[in-house]
């Protein structure tokens, strides 16, 4: 056991250090990597300290440093000789790429190999650590102001922790993958999180974050538009969205179209002066152009698709099947299917495009889902269990021999 009062490692602060320890670990097949950031008041998170280990050592390194540049550490996390090992792997590798530009690549993600394991849905690090290797990890520092400098040997350790036990928690589960024959499960998985389209969140794009208040193409035009407006403020000037303009205020804005700086100052959402204020010009050049436009040039309004008579019992059996599934492989129902995908199953059947409808998934789950749907199979419940009953070996004729 480590003794508590031992002195945490001084994070690396220049680059002639981090170069020499990259050095070292890009001799390893893999190592575990971990972050430390705020976003409280940024768009951006502000990275404040990286974790890394491989099998022989694990430092700690200050990217707030003043004498200290990243490259090298960038270098590494595209070496795809060496395998970056994360655990819910998205924030971090987001925050590589908007310092780097590049993703970090090849990776594997234990929460995401846990749940094809599983462990469960979305499974936290210390959950998982504990079910593993039995060990605790103490998580009151995980909340603390990681900016602030010093850090205390407490956040250190805490750190360090992250990746020193990550080590052990990949060998396992890598094992438990090739046991079970679902390493090319995870395979199909990183390769979702290392394309570069995954973080290329356009500002265009921006406006499907917010709830569908609207209902008319006019109203969802404005949306659009002051959505895309604040998603750039909000990276050029790097402060939260909410601190340039509130959901609700766009919400407000696409609804009631505000023509003038008067009707503006009477929205209830928008506070007082807006209308002196670049965003409240950006609200009334909003309404202005979409009042210019011609009816056919305006967006359609995005509508529940219209469900097939009994698509609904088919969701519900698919629904069903999906935790039988789940148990008899020992999956998260979560990583086969949500509940969305399995409406869109049960209403388009072999046309959906969901994510259960292809590779492994479809493997395990689709196409029994589909069995399902086409009367091939029904469900049973037997010795207190619900079981799967192959209705097609009623249909076939008698071997004539």
């Amino acid at each position: 056991m480590r003794d508590t009062h031992e002195s945490a490692p001084e994070p690396i602060g220049t680059t002639a250090a981090l170069e020499a320890v990259c050095a070292r670990m890009a001799a390893h097949d893999y190592i575990t990597i971990d972050t430390e950031f705020v976003r409280e008041t940024t768009f951006w998170p502000v990275l404040c300290l990286i974790q890394v280990a491989s099998d022989d050592e694990a430092v700690l390194i200050d990217p707030m440093a003043d004498d200290i540049d990243l490259a090298p550490l960038f270098a590494l996390l595209g070496d795809e000789s060496v395998i970056k090992v994360f655990h819910a792997a998205r924030q971090d590798i987001e925050i590589f790429v908007n310092l780097s530009g590049h993703v970090p690549h090849p990776i594997f993600d234990t929460q995401v190999a846990a749940m094809v394991l599983g462990f469960g849905d979305a499974i936290a690090y210390d959950q998982l650590v504990k079910r593993v290797s039995g060990a605790h990890i103490d998580k009151t520092s995980r909340f603390t102001d990681w900016a602030l400098r010093p850090l205390s040997d407490k956040q250190l350790h805490y750190a360090l922790a992250d990746v020193t036990h990550l080590r052990d928690v990949y060998k396992r589960l890598t094992e438990m993958l090739e046991e079970r024959g679902r390493a090319h499960w995870v395979a199909e998985e990183m390769a979702v999180l290392t394309s570069p389209d995954t973080y290329d969140i356009k500002p265009e794009d921006a406006w499907r974050r917010l709830k569908m208040r609207v209902r008319k193409p006019a109203d969802l035009a404005v949306m659009q538009r002051l959505a895309a407006w604040r998603e750039r403020q909000a990276r050029e000037r790097n402060v939260p969205r909410n601190r340039v303009l509130k959901d609700d205020a766009i919400y407000e804005a696409a609804q009631q179209q505000p023509r003038d700086a008067r009707a503006l100052s009477r929205l209830r959402t928008i506070h007082k002066g807006i209308e002196r204020s670049a965003a409240g010009a950006a609200i009334l050049d909003a309404v202005a152009e979409v009042a210019a436009l011609d009816r056919e040039d305006l967006p359609k309004v995005p509508r529940p698709p219209n469900s097939p008579e009994g698509a609904g019992a088919a969701a519900d059996l698919l629904k069903v099947l999906l935790k039988l599934t789940a148990e008899q492989h020992n999956v998260a129902q979560r990583v086969i299917a949500t509940s969305d995908h399995l409406d869109q199953i049960a209403s388009h059947g072999e046309n959906a495009d969901v994510p259960a409808m292809h590779g492994w998934r479809r493997e395990l789950f689709g196409s029994e889902a589909l069995r399902l749907l086409s009367g091939e199979i029904s469900l049973g419940f037997s010795d207190r269990r619900i079981t799967t009953v192959d209705l097609t070996a009623d249909r076939q004729s008698p071997d004539p021999h």
